[in-house]
């Protein structure tokens, strides 16, 4: 064999093993490798997620009891807390009840049920409690929960605030 043929035939067999190696690894022919995390059950994050046991007090405390009225306000109504109130009110309520809280915000008005005015005669005469239970459960059709997304004390936070709110001068 000449010396031509021997690298014409040594450059083949390089050529046909990348051309295989370069198959498998491009998925052009797919391979199929069991693991052992392929055959056992798995779930994704939140799937069939358990609901929360009957009668469980939250980590930070029972905020109220249902069927008892409203609870009463723990927070007092000082500078801190109404401070805490006026930057959660800013995050989760003005798109709805406008920076005044007169129930003028953005999204408020695109609304067909519009949002409550917090300033009104009707709000401020509620008690605490009352405002509280609102934050924490929403109003069916109007308003969102907030208790998953607000801490007991944030959601008193904004009750003191709330408190604070006067209406505009026309």
């Amino acid at each position: 064999m000449s010396l031509m043929t021997r690298l014409i035939l040594v450059i083949l067999v390089v050529a046909t093993l990348l051309g295989g190696v370069m198959l498998f690894t491009y998925d052009i022919i797919k391979l199929e490798w069991v693991s052992f995390m392929e055959i056992q059950p798995s779930y994704r994050a939140m799937d069939n997620p358990l609901a929360v046991a009957a009668n469980s007090i939250p980590f930070e405390g029972a905020a109220y009891i249902p069927g008892q009225g409203a609870p009463v306000n723990p927070i007092e109504a000082d500078e801190v807390s109404v401070e805490r109130g006026r930057v959660l009110f800013s995050v989760n309520c003005v798109m709805c009840h406008g920076a005044t809280g007169e129930g003028n915000g953005i999204v408020g008005g695109a609304l067909v049920n519009p949002p409550a005015n917090l300033t009104g005669d009707v709000t401020q005469s509620k008690s605490d409690g009352t405002l509280f239970l609102t934050i924490s459960t929403g109003v069916a059709g109007r308003m969102p929960a907030l208790n998953e997304n607000l801490t007991v004390r944030d959601r008193w936070d904004l009750v003191n605030y709330i408190r604070t709110l006067e209406p505009s001068q026309p």
